[in-house]
């Protein structure tokens, strides 16, 4: 079976089969073990760690955003919302609602914002989600804020839209652990209130599809822009410092970050940062026989079963194949949604899988070129030559990405950062990173 090959350069045909060191970036079957103190080993999800945490309360952070911020791309926001759910100040109220309710879930402990908890950028600080029963899944939980923007959801874009992103978590197993959206819709049908407002908003009962909607149109009010960068592409000459001004010189040039957090590597990007695309990046959360893993998921994306295809994402080691399990394209597999990087520096730990604590573990991550015995890493990884004021200043210019709502918790967790960077660098390996790209090895052979 042959393969196709994504690159900016175009598409080279190569073989299929792979073994885990390829695949990987480590020699000999090697893992790295993830930075953040508080990981589950690999393979714990669907393993009780403990109870699910408190439900957020909402608070102030958790209301709709005003659409006056500097930087915001008004005609953008004004075309990502679809025909049929157009919003409403009630229907918007409804989502916010149900997106605090633990009751959508099957024992009343866990709700949308258990892990997208508006003090913390909507993200929940911790390397991979806990659900219901303290069930561990294998995912970091991506932001809420600017989610309108994006093209697909979840790290592997198996879901296109808000709507469809919102139903899957009730009735996942780790998460919020209804046996079927329907028990859900049971529960909050019992209520009499939702029941009045699902028939003064959407004029019929409450169900699965109408919730749906009401929980993504509360997500397409969360917008964030207004930072200190946003001022300075403004005009604000002196909304950032000179370090982060280097930042941004480096992002788009000597660092490549703009090869994949930009729409095209030829134009600056302003605005949210990504390419809508999925890419290698040389991480992973499990360190199996990638092609074994593919075997057993090829019938299920067969099936194109997307309650399957979710369990699987989120609670086997077959989350390791990343965009794979939607496409089964073997040039796919371990690749990644690129993420927006506003209020970055507030929603670690990092990567899909939450293994890099700091913005230095990133940096260093990507200046030693990480994973290049890996014939379908990226193209455009390659060791970076930056010098430790070049992470410096990048870091500077990606902690200007945070948004006022977020200015004094950044300002904290850019302290703690730096202070961690200054005892622990476990990515940290400047011989790579000075030295030449390595030869990428050829494709093994079926």
């Amino acid at each position: 079976m042959s393969i196709r090959k994504r690159s900016r350069l175009g598409f080279v045909v190569v073989a299929a089969g792979i073994n885990t060191a390829l695949l990987l970036g480590c020699e000999g079957g090697c893992r790295e073990k993830p930075s953040v103190k508080e990981a589950a080993p690999a393979g714990t999800a669907g393993h009780a760690l403990g109870k699910a945490p408190p439900i957020p309360e909402a608070g102030p952070l958790a209301n709709p955003r005003s659409l006056q911020q500097t930087g915001l791309p008004v005609e953008l926001s004004q075309t990502v919302t679809p025909p049929d759910n157009p919003q409403t100040p009630e229907k918007i109220a409804l989502g916010q609602k149900l997106f605090f309710d633990g009751r959508l879930s099957a024992d009343g402990t866990v709700a949308c914002a258990t892990c997208h908890d508006p003090a913390r950028a909507f993200t929940d600080g911790r390397p991979t989600s806990v659900g219901i029963r303290g069930l561990s899944g294998q995912r970091n939980a991506p932001t809420v804020l600017n989610a309108l923007y994006n093209k697909t959801q979840f790290w592997d874009g198996r879901a296109k839209t808000l709507e469809d992103q919102a139903a899957l978590p009730i009735f996942n197993p780790a998460e919020m652990g209804q046996p079927s959206l329907d028990a859900a819709i049971a529960k909050i049908a019992d209520i009499e209130a939702y029941n009045q407002a699902f028939r003064n908003i959407f004029g019929r009962p409450v169900n699965g599809p109408d919730l749906a909607r009401a929980i993504a149109s509360y997500e397409r009010t969360l917008v964030s822009f207004d930072s200190p960068f946003d001022h300075f592409i403004a005009g604000d000459k002196n909304a950032i410092d000179d370090a982060a001004k280097r930042g941004w010189e480096l992002f788009n040039a000597k660092a490549r970050c703009n090869k994949c957090h930009a729409l095209t590597d030829k134009k600056r990007d302003v605005t949210n940062f990504f390419d809508n695309d999925f890419h290698n990046i040389g991480i992973g959360i499990i360190r199996h026989n990638v092609v074994a893993l593919a075997l057993q998921a090829e019938k299920l994306v067969d099936s194109g079963d997307p309650e399957a295809i979710d369990r699987a994402a989120i609670q086997t080691d077959m989350s390791a194949l990343g965009r794979f399990l939607i496409t089964k394209k073997e040039a796919d597999s371990a690749s990644f949604k690129t993420p927006n990087l506003r209020n970055v520096l507030v929603t670690g730990p990092y990567f899909h899988d939450g293994s890099q604590e700091t913005l230095w573990d990133v940096m260093d991550h990507y200046n030693k070129g990480d994973g290049l015995k890996n014939p379908w890493l990226d193209e455009d990884i390659e060791p970076l030559a930056l010098t430790e004021r070049d992470i410096d200043d990048l870091v500077a210019f990606l902690a200007s990405l945070t948004g006022p709502d977020y200015r004094e918790r950044g300002v904290q967790e850019l302290e703690r950062q730096r202070d961690l960077s200054r005892t622990s660098r476990p990515q940290r390996d400047t011989k790579r990173a000075f030295g030449p790209k390595p030869p990428r090895p050829n494709p093994p052979q079926p």
